[in-house]
C-alpha cells in the first residue's frame, strides 16, 4: 500500500471559486508562481571581491485562466469591463478585487491544495483566435493580476 506522498499528483483537477455569479469551468489555470528578488550589496572596503546578495520585494506572477467560449456567455468580457470604472482609493474599486481560489482535487472531488489571490482583478482579456482550417474548441483566455497568493493545506 502505498503512503501519503509516494507518487505526484494530477493536475487536471481542480476547481477555481470566482464567485457565485460566474461560471468557472475552466480548461487550464497557469502562473501559481512566485519569486524573491535579490538585493545584491557591496561594501566599498569589503575584503570579499564579491556582492552580498539578501531576499527583497516578492513578486507575483500574473494567473492565466483558460476556458471554452460559449454562445451568450461574455462573462470575461464582463468582468474586464468593471475594472475601467474603478478608481483607486473609494468605495467602486475595492468592489472589483476579490479573492479567487484554486484548488487541486483529489479522485473523491476534495482539495488538497488550495492557492488563494489577493485581491485579483482582470487585466487582459483575450478572445479565440479564428482559423478555417482548424479542428478546434475556441478557447478565451482571462489574465489576472493579484496582490498576493497563499497556499493552504487542505484539511
Amino acid at each position: 500500500m502505498a503512503a501519503i506522498g509516494d507518487y505526484p499528483l494530477p493536475k487536471f483537477h481542480f476547481l477555481v471559486e470566482w464567485g457565485s455569479d460566474f461560471r468557472i469551468g475552466f480548461t487550464e489555470c497557469s502562473g501559481l508562481d512566485f519569486e524573491t528578488e535579490v538585493i545584491e550589496y557591496r561594501e566599498g572596503s569589503s575584503k570579499k571581491y564579491n556582492k552580498s546578495k539578501q531576499p527583497g520585494l516578492t513578486k507575483y506572477s500574473n494567473v492565466t485562466l483558460k476556458r471554452g467560449t460559449f454562445e451568450g456567455d461574455f462573462d470575461f468580457f464582463t468582468e474586464w469591463q468593471k475594472t475601467y470604472f474603478f478608481q483607486e482609493g473609494n468605495e467602486t474599486g475595492s468592489k472589483y478585487r476579490r479573492a479567487v481560489t484554486i484548488k487541486l482535487l483529489n479522485e473523491n472531488h476534495e482539495p488538497i491544495i488550495t492557492w488563494v489571490l489577493e485581491n485579483a482583478w482582470p487585466s487582459k482579456v483575450q478572445s479565440t483566435d479564428l482559423k478555417a482550417d482548424a479542428n478546434e474548441v475556441a478557447v478565451e483566455t482571462m489574465e489576472l493580476v493579484h496582490e498576493g497568493l497563499t497556499i493552504l493545506e487542505a484539511k
